[in-house]
């Protein structure tokens, strides 16, 4: 967790390595922050390699015996400073993530701030209730999106 000696939470969070960041420690220092506070840090360098880190990591914290016999396309939306696309195809026992949109048709695509993304992405956030409090905008597959956390071994702060 960061320690704060700078009393800047954005040089704080700038110097983490995220690569030596555990998940279990992402979750805490998600959890330990304001949905403001996560907004604030969400900036220029920093929200690229937050970002990169989490979809990056998504391959290893995959759950091929929960996905089954999936086979699906989902296209994440970070809003925020700019928008930010993403993509996770889910097919064959294997995930695999993109940046950027390909041509491909998601069966479900994830709209949501920044915070909000870092909260769900941490198991700081139930989906449904993002949902409908309109803090997730959800197209196409509804049912895929409300259970797509059961895909990922995503741990709990």
């Amino acid at each position: 967790m960061p320690d704060n000696t700078s009393g800047n939470l954005t040089d704080d969070l700038a110097g983490l390595d995220f690569a030596a960041v555990s998940p279990e420690e992402f979750a805490r220092i998600v959890k330990g922050l304001s949905a403001k506070q996560l907004g604030e840090v969400m900036h220029g360098e920093l929200r690229t390699r937050v970002l990169s880190e989490v979809f990056g990591r998504m391959r290893q914290q995959f759950r091929p015996e929960a996905a089954g016999q999936l086979n699906a396309l989902i296209r994440w939306k970070i809003t925020g400073e700019t928008d930010e696309v993403y993509e996770t195809s889910i097919a064959d026992g294997r995930c695999t993530v993109s940046e950027g949109r390909s041509d491909g048709e998601p069966r479900t695509t994830l709209v949501l701030g920044d915070a909000e993304f870092l909260k769900l992405v941490s198991g700081n956030a139930n989906p449904v209730t993002m949902f409908m409090t309109r803090k997730l905008k959800i197209a196409g597959d509804v049912g895929l999106a409300s259970g797509l956390t059961r895909y990922f071994d995503i741990p709990k702060a």
